[in-house]
């Protein structure tokens, strides 16, 4: 039996609402057209025995189990091809989810991230292996510690979602009929067993998933109202086990605040919770090495995300437009304006729409600070390990040495307090190398043994009694942060035949058309759905907005508006639960480095 079109209208609907057509058309077919049931989709596989596995395509469609729907949305071709995508539909009179458990937006992405990693737990503790390639696979998206909006499942008061791949066995390229059978009417059915009833689950467990993240949201929206743009709170744990292994770090120092810093907040749910406010502006966190400062600005940049109970992060919260920046050698920029930054090349060569295929580590961190101010940047997040030297201070006796007409580069230093006065742009910097910054700083933390301590006055007072007799250059003024308008040829998804050719490598390269996209220094993507949720927007984006008229900021505004509107669902031809969603700032990052991109 052929799949059903379901929901076929949805690109003009919510995915809730697309959910529901999906629900009301099966139910039409299950009493109308005598949709198939489980024992026919088993009969069927055990005929397929032993065929070709290219005939595993037969089964693409619906099938009625006793308690839920499974669609096959997509079949794979071969046993080593990507796994066929599938969902199973559950009614709540089965589920049973109680409607506060997602009675709002932040509560509803918390309860499907708790029922996605239940269908994971759930998918290890049943799968086997079962022939060559990816037989016997049953997985869903990939989960860290980050909770994230994702399209592996969807709830409503009628049903419950959970989108999942499997690998159908085969020996060689021989379909295996019997354990096909096994996979997809005995483990299935066992896994959403365990997974989407409510009953199955730990009542306080998932109360506190769902509450932990709408309190994390919560203080995320009230930092701008207390001068903020940072949270962390007291007793969080910010190391990690190593730099592959994102779980706290065992026997970690607990945060404290200073008493300076200390604010407080009533949380709707856990209460009073107190913590290190950072305050908007200029903030320099200072200390010797290995005592925690990259470890607090880590934890400030993947503050933008929420995270799962037990992380120790849970409510280290950062305002959303926060951008980690880097020098980046090598990468190509398109037409950016570095004026503010760097004037008066060599040759004569513009600052004003700079181009290069192979960027310096000054002219990088130059790009990537003015990119991110075009796509509406609020906080910039520098650690000076990851930054051009030359790009950051020039101190008194290189002033004396190489005289200001011979050098090209106004440093940071002389731009981080116009940046915060012009525009409204704080900025966080790791600092431990040069007492400069002393001079241009609000607020000044040093870390000490993972523990910080407000120094602020103290640094004052060092820099007052320690002039450094550098000259501020640059000027007064931040300089002009400009638009630029994408010239649609030059974003081109093609391959030879194929009008759309995309892949992704882990969370760092996107295969665009002809084009790989390095995004290794974009620190923010914490996970391959992202990746691959971008990688389809630049395609929307392309198909929709890229028209010669709008600006890069407004393509990203339209897209975002749409995806937040109508689900990431709009992105891809039909439903898949691989997709995480990203901001606007990685959207641009990933349009920013294709190397084909041309501005006008």
């Amino acid at each position: 039996m052929r799949a059903l079109t379901l929901g076929s209208g949805g690109k003009q609907s919510t995915p809730q609402e697309r959910c529901c057509d999906t629900v009301s058309l099966l139910f039409i077919d299950v009493h109308l057209l005598m949709i198939a049931n489980s024992e026919s989709l088993r009969n069927r596989l055990l005929q397929l025995d032993s065929r070709g596995y290219k005939a595993y395509k037969d089964i693409q469609g619906t099938y009625q189990f006793p308690e839920f729907t499974l669609i096959v949305d997509y079949v794979q071709g071969d046993p080593y091809a990507a796994p066929s995508k599938l969902r199973a539909i559950v009614p709540q009179s089965v589920a049973g989810i109680p409607r506060d458990l997602y009675r709002s937006r932040s509560r509803e992405m918390a309860l499907l991230d708790y029922l996605t990693r239940q269908f994971d737990s759930a998918a290890r503790d049943q799968g086997s292996r079962r022939g060559t390639g990816n037989s016997g696979l049953i997985a869903i998206a990939q989960l860290g510690q980050e909770v994230l909006e994702r399209t592996s499942a969807f709830i409503n008061d009628q049903f419950v979602e959970v989108r999942f791949v499997a690998g159908l066995p085969a020996e060689g390229r021989r379909i295996l009929g019997r354990q096909a059978a096994a996979l997809l009417c005995d483990d299935i059915p066992q896994i959403v067993d365990k997974s989407v009833k409510y009953r199955r689950f730990n009542g306080a467990e998932i109360l506190r998933h769902v509450e932990t993240v709408e309190d994390a949201d919560w203080l995320r929206q009230m930092l701008p109202a207390r001068g903020l743009v940072a949270f962390i709170a007291d007793g969080a744990i910010l190391p990690r086990r190593s730099g592959v292994d994102s779980r706290p770090a065992p026997d970690a120092v607990p945060f404290q605040s200073p008493p300076a810093l200390r604010v407080e907040f009533t949380c709707p749910n856990r209460g009073l919770i107190t913590g290190m406010g950072v305050p908007a502006g200029v903030t320099l966190i200072v200390g010797g090495g290995y005592h925690g400062k990259s470890t607090l600005l880590s934890a400030i940049e993947l503050g933008v995300y929420n995270h799962i109970p037990g992380d120790g992060r849970e409510f280290a919260v950062t305002q959303k437009e926060a951008v980690k920046i880097r020098a980046e050698d090598g990468r190509g920029v398109a037409g950016v304006d570095i004026s503010p930054f760097i004037n008066h090349l060599p040759q004569g060569r513009s600052t004003t729409r700079f181009s290069t295929t192979n960027a310096s580590g000054s002219t990088s961190q130059a790009a990537n600070i003015m990119e991110a101010l075009e796509a509406g940047a609020g906080l910039l997040l520098v650690d000076e390990d990851t930054a051009a030297t030359n790009f950051m201070i020039r101190d008194r006796r290189m002033q004396m040495l190489v005289a200001k007409e011979r050098e090209p580069i106004t440093p940071f230093i002389d731009k981080v307090r116009p940046l915060y006065q012009d525009a409204g742009v704080s900025t966080i910097l790791v600092m431990g190398g040069s007492g400069d910054y002393f001079d241009v700083a609000d607020t000044v933390i040093a870390m000490e043994n993972f523990l910080p301590q407000e120094v602020t006055d103290k640094a004052r007072a060092i820099a007052d009694k320690f002039a450094t007799g550098r000259v501020p250059e640059g000027g007064q003024l931040f300089g002009r942060i400009a638009s630029r308008v994408p010239v649609p040829e030059s974003i081109n998804p093609s391959r030879g035949q194929r009008h759309v050719k995309l892949k992704v490598r882990d969370v760092d390269q996107v295969v665009f058309g002809t084009e790989d996209i390095d995004l290794s220094a974009v620190e923010q993507i914490v996970d391959v759905g992202q990746l691959r949720a971008i990688a389809e927007a630049m395609v929307y984006a392309k198909q929709h907005y890229v028209d010669s008229r709008r600006t890069l900021a407004e393509i990203l505004d339209a897209a975002i508006a749409d995806i937040e509107s109508q689900g990431l669902d709009i992105l891809t031809p039909f439903p898949q639960g691989d997709l995480a969603m990203f901001r606007r700032f990685e959207l641009a990052a990933a349009i920013n480095r294709l190397r084909t991109l041309e501005v006008r």
